[in-house]
C-alpha cells in the first residue's frame, strides 16, 4: 500500500510507537505473571524475579508507555493504526496473560492472535485500512504461532510443570504436542504461499516461501520421530521457526508485487 511513499519520519514514528506497545505489554506480562516466573528456570532472570524492579514500578511503565505508545501511533499516522495497536495490548494482556495462558492448553493458540497483530498494524498505518492482504500476514504469523512455541514448550515442559502452567505438553503429552506442530506445519505451506497467489508478491517470493515452508514440515517429521524426553530436533525447529518468520517477511518486503 505505498509505503515507500510514507514521510521517514511517520514511517520512524509507527516503528517506535509499535516497538513502544509491543515493549509495554511485555512489561505488563511480567508484572502479571512475577509468581510463575519466579520458579521457571527460563524466566527467573527477568527483571522482577531478579530483584532489579519493584512490581508496582513495572505495571506503572507498561500501562503508561502502552498509552503513549497508542497516542503516538494514532496521532502520527492515523487512529485506524492506533485502536489495533490498542486492540492488541488489550487482547495479549487481559486475553492471553489474564485468562487464557493458566487455564487452557491452546493458550498460545488463541493468544498467538496478540503476536499476529504488528503486520496488520503497520498495513494500517501506511493505507489507514485494514484489506484482505493484511489479514493474510496477520493469518501467517497466527497459524506459525504454535509450532514455534511448542517446540519451545517441550525442551521447556519441566518450567511449566513446576509453575503448573497448562501448556499442551503438559496437559496432553510430548506425541499429542508433535502431532498438533505436524499440523499446523502442513497449513503453512499453502498459506505461507498464499501472498503469492493473491497478487501481493512476486514468484520468487511464492517459491522461496515454499522451499522454507517445506524445510520446517520436515524439521516437524524430524520432531515427531524424536524419541520423548529427547529434544535436540525440537530445540531445532524452535531456532528455524525464527529464522523462518524473518526469511517470509524479508522476501515480501524484497519480492512485493
Amino acid at each position: 500500500p505505498g509505503f515507500w511513499d510514507m514521510h521517514p519520519l511517520l514511517m520512524l514514528m509507527a516503528v517506535v510507537a509499535l516497538a513502544l506497545g509491543s515493549g509495554a505489554a511485555g512489561a505488563i506480562n511480567m508484572w502479571y505473571d512475577r509468581d510463575i516466573d519466579a520458579v521457571m528456570k527460563r524466566t527467573q532472570s527477568r527483571p522482577i524475579p531478579a530483584g532489579r524492579m519493584l512490581a508496582d514500578e513495572a505495571l506503572a511503565f507498561g500501562v503508561v508507555v502502552s498509552f503513549i505508545s497508542v497516542l503516538l501511533m494514532g496521532l502520527s499516522t492515523n487512529w485506524v493504526a492506533g485502536g489495533l495497536l490498542a486492540a492488541a495490548n488489550l487482547f495479549y494482556v487481559f486475553i492471553y496473560t489474564v485468562w487464557l495462558k493458566r487455564r487452557t492448553p491452546q493458550n498460545i493458540v488463541i493468544g498467538g492472535a496478540a503476536g499476529a497483530f504488528p503486520p496488520m498494524i503497520g498495513w494500517a498505518a501506511v493505507s489507514g485500512e485494514i484489506t484482505l492482504d493484511s489479514v493474510l500476514l496477520f493469518a501467517i504469523i497466527f497459524f506459525w504461532t504454535p509450532p514455534h512455541f511448542w517446540a519451545l514448550s517441550l525442551f521447556c515442559n519441566e518450567d511449566y510443570k513446576r509453575a503448573n502452567v497448562p501448556m499442551l505438553p503438559v496437559v496432553s503429552g510430548e506425541k499429542f504436542t508433535k502431532w498438533q506442530m505436524f499440523a499446523y506445519t502442513v497449513l503453512m505451506v499453502p498459506l505461507s504461499m498464499a501472498p503469492y497467489f493473491t497478487g501481493l508478491a512476486s514468484v520468487y517470493y511464492g517459491v522461496s516461501a515454499f522451499v522454507l515452508s517445506v524445510v520446517f514440515l520436515i524439521l516437524s517429521i524430524m520432531v515427531l520421530r524424536e524419541d520423548d524426553g529427547v529434544y535436540v530436533q525440537a530445540k531445532r525447529m524452535f531456532g528455524y521457526s525464527v529464522f523462518y518468520l524473518f526469511a517470509l517477511f524479508s522476501l515480501l518486503i524484497v519480492f512485493v508485487g
